[in-house]
């Protein structure tokens, strides 16, 4: 515990990253508030239920390279669970297997009952100690009138109610690049950071939900391939996993589609019908598929996959008590953002 006075953090964004810094400070004897845009928690460590069974729509799984990371993983050994996809498939535009993956030393990893777990069972403490702020989006931060070397926070909820949180020592951004760069930028903060911030570049994705209960009809085992998941060179998908093949999943038919960071990109705009269609043709090719599913479910992800990171783990600026982390700053993996998070933890503290 810290044996410096107990400041006031305020944490915007309760996704991978802003949880390893909220629950960083937390240890350390600090109060810390947690604002999340969005109903649940996870960020893109997501998972997404239907009456078919559930869908990791967002990242599909980690890997542990970090012994940070990994120490942090002790306390969490009933949750993630080795994925048998260690063996993932490389395919080409015919769907034809051209190769393994990744090599067998490196394991992939994924939370039970869903991805979002593991954020969750970090997040508890938070949550069970009214720490965490949900459907409350921050749309500007200034210095407190009364208080001017602390920082007040505007929000905004989705009914449109506007809120001012103030009595903070320190204010983290833990939120994709684009919306941390909007944000300083409408405060009128950090300008320099607003130029470093731009020059990173975040893909989008369109991902696609299918399920197929009647593959669970008498002597069916499963639909198409006998691999669980692969990475495609099709110029529309660039990933697909049975969801159902993971650790702690329900049985039903399920597959995830991600579509590429170049073909999401050109159709960014279009509707949702228009993608479904365009995917699950793509998807019958990949797989040779050709069944009807009876869920069809999409999710566009504006910030999905980082093309250039920023460099560095984070941004800090302890003299306004001003700090940016986030997997863009690394990387894209699920490590990228909780090694972020910490080290931005570790620099306010």
């Amino acid at each position: 515990m810290s044996t410096s006075p107990s400041k006031h953090f305020a944490v915007i964004g309760a996704g991978m990253a802003g949880t390893a810094c909220a629950r960083t400070l937390l240890q350390a004897g600090h109060r810390v508030t947690v604002f999340e845009k969005s109903a649940g928690l996870g960020g893109r460590m997501a998972t997404r239920q239907s009456a078919f069974g559930s869908f990791d729509h967002g990242a599909q799984y980690f890997t542990v390279r970090d012994p940070r990371f990994a120490l942090a993983l002790q306390n969490a050994t009933q949750i993630c669970r080795p994925w048998s996809a260690n063996t993932v498939r490389v395919l080409d535009e015919l769907g034809r297997v051209t190769a393994a993956g990744l090599p067998a030393r490196e394991s992939h990893w994924v939370p039970s009952p869903g991805m979002n777990a593991l954020v969750q069972h970090w997040a508890h403490p938070l949550a069970q100690q009214d720490m965490v702020e949900r459907e409350t989006k921050v749309t500007r931060m200034e210095r407190d009138a009364l208080h001017r070397h602390q920082w007040q926070l505007h929000t905004e909820s989705p009914d449109g109610a506007q809120h001012v949180f103030s009595g903070f020592d320190g204010v983290l951004l833990a939120i994709p690049a684009a919306q941390a760069q909007a944000l300083l930028h409408a405060s009128a903060q950090a300008t320099a950071w607003v130029k470093q911030i731009s020059q990173v570049k975040v893909a989008p994705c369109w991902t696609l939900m299918l399920a197929f209960p009647q593959a669970m009809q008498p002597g069916m085992s499963s639909l198409g391939p006998q691999w669980n998941a692969a990475r495609s060179t099709h110029h529309r998908i660039a990933w697909l996993a049975r969801e159902s093949s993971k650790p702690g999943r329900q049985a039903i038919e399920r597959w995830t589609v991600q579509a590429s960071a170049a073909w999401s990109q050109e159709h960014l705009n279009d509707d949702a019908p228009r993608v479904q269609a365009k995917l699950i043709k793509a998807f019958s090719e990949v797989t040779g598929i050709r069944a009807e599913p009876s869920h069809v479910d999409t999710q566009r992800w504006m910030y999905a996959q980082t093309l250039t990171p920023l460099g560095k783990t984070h941004l800090w600026d302890a003299k306004k008590g001003l700090g940016v982390c986030g997997d863009w700053c690394l990387g894209h993996r699920v490590e990228n953002a909780f090694i972020s998070g910490l080290e931005l933890a570790l620099a306010a503290l």
